[in-house]
């Protein structure tokens, strides 16, 4: 099942428009002191209309995101005490060979299985796919990989040498791995 939700991300960590009145929204935090290097700092998800008023003056960009949940529940469902503890989130640029229409169902239909299967210290899954975007860089979605910690999001992200290597050749078959961002490391709130 999926959700349409807003997406805004921001190049500081520290934005007054992060801060919303109104529907369910999450803040993701950047856990990097020096955020220049990265595609952004903070990403806002919610429901809420006021995510309409951001523009391309206040954040890096504004999405219209279908959430699908391939492991637990979907985010606005979590209570604070079952939030994820680190998050890395993975934009992701289509693989213009395929088009993103068939990315989105490679993503959603062969690699979400495989994910769950390499990934197996993972605690919650989503995939951001981007329905619509009012402004910003073009990208096709936003994966949220969330493990225990950062420690373990770095050191048990694949289960084995062989996993790390399925994982790779199969985010090469559905996105753009040259323009596709690095991946961002957040705290949830």
């Amino acid at each position: 099942m999926a959700t349409l939700k807003l997406a805004a991300v921001f190049a500081q960590k520290q934005n007054p428009h992060t801060q919303i009145d109104g529907g369910d929204s999450l803040l993701f935090t950047s856990t990097a002191e020096q955020t220049d290097h990265l595609p952004f700092a903070s990403l806002l998800l919610g429901t809420s209309s006021n995510f309409m008023r951001f523009n391309e003056d206040s954040g890096i960009g504004l999405y219209l995101v279908s959430e699908r949940s391939p492991l637990n529940k979907p985010l606005s469902e979590l209570s604070t005490l079952e939030l994820p503890a680190c998050v890395g989130i993975f934009p992701m640029v289509a693989n213009p060979k395929i088009g993103a229409a068939a990315a989105d169902r490679h993503w959603r239909d062969i690699h979400a299985p495989l994910a769950l299967e390499v990934h197996d210290a993972m605690t919650h899954y989503y995939q951001l796919s981007v329905a619509h975007r009012f402004f910003g860089p073009a990208w096709n979605g936003l994966a949220l990989c969330c493990f225990a910690s950062e420690r373990n999001l770095r050191e048990k992200m694949y289960n084995s040498a062989e996993g790390k290597h399925r994982i790779g050749q199969d985010i090469a078959r559905f996105a753009d791995t040259q323009q596709s961002p690095r991946r961002v490391l957040a705290t949830v709130s």
